[in-house]
């Protein structure tokens, strides 16, 4: 029986020219289409869910994935949560790769009834290997946006979320992944540290801290 972290999904050891030749006969404009829907939906550390896609997207090149429903279901893959009433036939529809597509979206798609621990856990559980490198690549995508995020609480939950979650995730399917968010969380909380975040964090609470 094959390990857990065994690799499945296509990715050569080394991009080479038959690689780039492959990435070329991928048709990704149907999903660019649909992840324009994205747009008007603004980030907490700026930008919009558009480039949010398109970012994640580029990460998995960047490490090396040229699996085509992985990459096609990265430009969408906050479709189906974060666009109102969204089809999710027009995935299915978008061309012959549509259901797989929508397959690994829906994997990476936080149910209405799921916490965000019960989704990431469900995912870390349950996830196929190909939602699992999505979820990395767009982990990465989020933790090196939170270098633009101002608000201590939310990045020092993000980190432990991280952490908690997405360590052990990556670490099942790509080490350079789990290498990478590693050195995010470190530089994260270094700029919790530098600002004495721990610091305030851990004073005690006087009489007038509490009524604010």
């Amino acid at each position: 029986m094959p390990r857990k972290y065994e690799m499945k999904t296509e990715k050569p050891l080394k991009m080479d020219q038959k690689n780039l030749q492959e990435l070329s006969t991928i048709t990704f404009a149907p999903y660019i289409y649909l992840s324009t829907g994205l747009i008007g939906k603004a980030r907490h550390a700026g930008g919009n869910m558009f480039r949010h896609q398109m970012d994640t997207f580029a990460i998995l090149i960047d490490y090396g994935y040229i699996d085509s429903p992985l990459l096609k279901a990265s430009i969408v893959h906050d479709t189906v949560e974060d666009i109102r009433d969204f089809d999710k036939n027009q995935i299915i529809n978008a061309d012959e790769e549509g259901q797989a597509v929508l397959d690994i979206v829906m994997e990476v798609t936080r149910r209405e009834d799921e916490s965000k621990k019960q989704f990431l856990q469900r995912i870390l559980d349950t996830g196929s290997q190909k939602a699992k490198i999505l979820k990395c690549a767009d982990r990465i995508s989020n933790m090196i946006s939170l270098g633009y995020v101002t608000d201590p609480v939310f990045i020092e939950r993000y980190c432990d979320e991280t952490e908690f979650f997405l360590l052990p995730m990556a670490l099942e399917v790509d080490f350079n992944m789990y290498h990478e968010l590693i050195n995010l969380i470190m530089t994260r909380r270094r700029y919790l540290e530098d600002g004495g975040y721990f610091c305030d964090r851990s004073k005690p609470t006087t009489s007038a801290d509490s009524t604010k």
